[in-house]
């Protein structure tokens, strides 16, 4: 008989998933990035629990187990090494991590807060510290042009304003 017809493979360790990469920058993280790190974390645990307390011991059950122990591995790293960062005592006056900044350039004004990399959501104006749009802006000033280097091309963009709150932009 031909083995490709025959069912014998039960899985093996072969098929851990490979573990979630941390980042190699420090992390930072606003008061409202911990508490969403926090959150997620005893979500997954809370999740983790119950699929261990479940009578039925399903195949789905322990891909799904395997898939958040592994995310609850790097969700505790996250927290664990989290820095959070006092934003009542950034600059006023120059972009740091936390800043809500509006910039004003030749596609219109935008707003985004800059803080850590496990917060960014651009979609939501949001954007981590070590991207290239936050490293442009980092040390500025309002009135200053910086140059943000894009990949579809550079674009000179002005501080208009700069602000810090805890709160998303």
């Amino acid at each position: 008989m031909n083995r490709a017809f025959v069912k014998d493979y039960e899985g093996d360790a072969d098929d851990a998933l490979p573990e979630m990469p941390l980042s190699d920058n420090p992390n930072y993280v606003t008061p409202h990035g911990a508490a969403l790190l926090r959150a997620r974390l005893a979500t997954a645990q809370a999740r983790r629990d119950a699929l261990k307390a479940a009578e039925d011991d399903t195949l789905a059950q322990e891909r799904e187990l395997s898939s958040l122990e592994r995310e609850l591995r790097w969700l505790s790293a996250r927290v664990a090494n989290a820095i959070e960062v006092d934003l009542s005592k950034q600059p006023r006056e120059r972009v740091a991590f936390g800043a809500i900044v509006t910039v004003d350039s030749e596609d219109g004004e935008h707003r985004w807060q800059i803080v850590g990399e496990d917060e960014a959501d651009v979609e939501h104006g949001l954007v981590s510290y070590v991207s290239p749009l936050a490293q442009a802006l980092l040390g500025a000033r309002v009135g200053d042009e910086v140059r943000w280097h894009r990949p579809a091309g550079d674009m000179t963009i002005e501080v208009m304003k700069i602000e810090y709150s805890d709160v998303g932009a």
